[in-house]
């Protein structure tokens, strides 16, 4: 964030990475929707990006490819209001793509990861388990129609959840994605000084992920959250060593999770699901128990 002027502040953020479906249009939309996404959860509105692109030069998969992921991801600013206005474009055998995105926000109107309260109701707006079905689906082992449905959830664009984060008093917001649910929420905690508790029995997860869990589809992404969650992590003994996998699974322009007051916390997920995100839903609560952070079963 750069402030500007009093009642103006600037919001950049860049990001970027390697397909994860085989659809170079689907693939261009969902990585401009996830660079998008880190000026949403900041209740920003994007203006402008610039296109971030590496791809090879000569040979396969050939520079028609190049053009489809570029308009995927010109589609998708624009569906944004985000006009894109040049970029830079490197060499290399293996194709990334992506966008460095500047947006505007009056600086009161900002929402950063600190700022939740004890007794906040955590909602989160989408399902989990992207990083999983899109490993099945490099093995060649995902369910049918499993790439229908990511591109679908991953090109889905926060800006609706973010409208709704300030609409309903959000304290605190962030997005969910690479690091997993349990490191997102708690940088959440750690940055706003309380505490957590996150109920399992409440995570709306994407269909077949447990079933390829279960057959060891599971990104390095998600052990390497886990790990790193384990030692601030309390979980319930009745909760295993799979279920500790899902929810450290990570995401590609997953949910924004907003730490909302809780007299305005159902009615934020009612609007949310009437706003075509039905997996919406109130999955935790912050506590006054700073550098507490527990793993339930449920509520």
């Amino acid at each position: 964030m750069y402030l500007l002027r009093d009642d103006l502040a600037l919001v950049q953020t860049v990001d970027f990475f390697t397909p994860i479906v085989d659809d170079p249009v689907a693939f261009g939309a969902i990585a401009a929707a996830n660079a998008l996404s880190d000026i949403f959860a900041m209740g920003a509105t994007p203006l402008t990006a610039l296109n971030i692109v590496a791809f090879p030069q000569k040979g396969p998969p050939g520079l028609e490819v190049l053009s489809q992921i570029l308009e995927g991801g010109y589609r998708k600013a624009a569906e944004a209001g985000a006009a894109i206005i040049g970029g830079h474009t490197v060499d290399d055998p293996e194709p990334k793509y992506g966008l460095a995105v500047t947006g505007v926000a009056h600086p009161a109107d900002l929402l950063t990861k600190a700022g939740g309260r004890p007794g906040d109701l955590l909602v989160l707006t989408k399902p989990l388990g992207v990083g999983i079905l899109a490993t099945a689906l490099k093995a060649g082992m995902a369910p049918p129609e499993t790439e229908a449905l990511l591109i679908e959830i991953c090109s889905f664009l926060n800006d609706r959840a973010a409208r709704a984060a300030r609409r309903f008093g959000a304290h605190a917001l962030t997005d969910v994605t690479g690091f997993g649910l349990i490191l997102h929420a708690m940088e959440m905690t750690e940055k706003s000084g309380v505490g957590a508790e996150l109920w399992l029995e409440r995570l709306a997860w994407l269909p077949g992920v447990r079933e390829c869990a279960a057959l060891g589809l599971v990104p390095g992404g998600g052990y390497a959250n886990r790990d790193f969650a384990a030692a601030r992590l309390t979980a319930d003994a009745a909760i295993g060593a799979d279920e500790l996998l899902l929810v450290n699974d990570p995401q590609t322009n997953g949910g924004l999770l907003m730490a909302l007051p809780p007299e305005n916390a159902d009615e934020a997920v009612a609007a949310l699901r009437a706003d075509g995100m039905p997996a919406a839903a109130v999955i935790g609560r912050l506590t006054g128990e700073r550098g507490v952070f527990r793993l339930r079963p449920g509520r």
